[in-house]
């Protein structure tokens, strides 16, 4: 079955860097666009970066120069790789293909930004 596994989040100051990662299983991943999402609390999940098979990547305007994804194949992982972060950045990020598009989600990892 599909199962998405997230890892690297934590407290961080504002300014500072993380590298998340999610590691997938239960599907071809080489063939399927990444989606990094994030939820903040009594908001809904929104969408952060995606990244096409072939390398093609999509931001959201607010972390565009930011934040980077990028996937290793070989490992069926998806990485973002943030930095400057800002308080609004406070979420539990999930890693899913776009739309959501399997039923299965992860426990997310808990980014926390804060001085």
């Amino acid at each position: 079955q599909v199962q998405f596994v997230e890892s690297g989040g934590g407290l961080v100051q504002p300014g500072g860097s993380l590298r998340l990662s999610c590691a997938a299983s239960g599907f071809t991943f080489s063939n399927y666009a990444m989606t990094w999402y994030r939820q903040a609390p009594g908001k809904e999940r929104d969408m952060v970066a995606t990244i096409t098979p072939p390398g093609r990547r999509n931001y959201k305007d607010s972390v565009k120069g930011r934040f980077t994804i990028s996937r290793d194949n070989a490992k069926n992982t998806v990485y973002l790789q943030m930095n400057s972060l800002k308080p609004e950045d406070t979420a539990v990020y999930y890693c899913n293909a776009p739309g959501g598009f399997f039923s299965a989600w992860g426990q997310g990892t808990q980014v926390t930004v804060s001085s």
